[in-house]
């Protein structure tokens, strides 16, 4: 994957608590750790394993990576949520709404913005069984999960490769987003899953 990787493209490893600080001295090893951007905790809702030994797990993780410093980044936004609009009570002569804020005793005009970029902790559901974005895959990953990695790390027309395409979510957002791709994985049922999933987006888009 490092040799295959473009100088402005970036690598995302997602696992788990078991064995991501395993992963993350391999690829400090090979990428180097100058080229480590950073750590996504991806959220994914209600905890798992509730027990009476240990805190629920409700997150995983994800590793972020380049090959050099030329890499692609797009900034990626939210919604601003209701509860911060509170604080922009003023209101200028053109009706755009902003708050005081004091600094060294002066104050400055904040103004609202409807969008603000995203930390490095999402919050984004699992994939349940009566989802409707379920194929019944164990390791499938939410598409708004997927959509945000690949529209940070790459422009239109780039290519996306997925080398565990497990049940093909990586292949059909790419398409879906006007990339190209290139998925494998050793499983005849992911294999299956995903060709039957990226041929519809085909069909759709093209």
């Amino acid at each position: 994957m490092y040799r295959v990787l473009k100088e402005t493209g970036s690598i995302y490893i997602h696992c788990d608590y078991r064995l991501i600080h395993y992963l993350k001295v391999e690829m400090d090893k090979i990428f180097g750790e100058n080229n480590f951007l950073g750590e996504i905790i991806w959220d994914y809702g209600s905890g798992r394993n509730m027990n009476k030994s240990w805190f629920g797990k409700k997150h995983d993780n994800i590793l972020h990576y380049s090959k050099t410093d030329k890499y692609i980044f797009n900034i990626q936004y939210q919604p601003i949520k209701e509860e911060s609009k509170a604080r922009y009570n003023q209101t200028d002569e053109n009706g755009m709404k902003y708050a005081l804020v004091s600094k060294n005793g002066k104050y400055s005009k904040i103004y609202l913005k409807e969008e603000i970029p995203i930390t490095d902790v999402w919050y984004i559901s699992t994939i349940r069984g009566n989802s409707k974005e379920s194929v019944k895959y164990d390791t499938q990953k939410p598409k708004e999960l997927i959509s945000k990695l690949i529209k940070a790390g790459s422009n239109e027309g780039d290519i996306v490769a997925d080398f565990f395409m497990g049940s093909g979510t990586t292949g059909e957002v790419a398409l879906e987003l006007g990339r190209k791709f290139i998925g494998c994985d050793i499983g005849e049922r992911a294999c299956e899953i995903s060709k039957d999933r990226i041929e519809k987006v085909i069909k759709s888009v093209w």
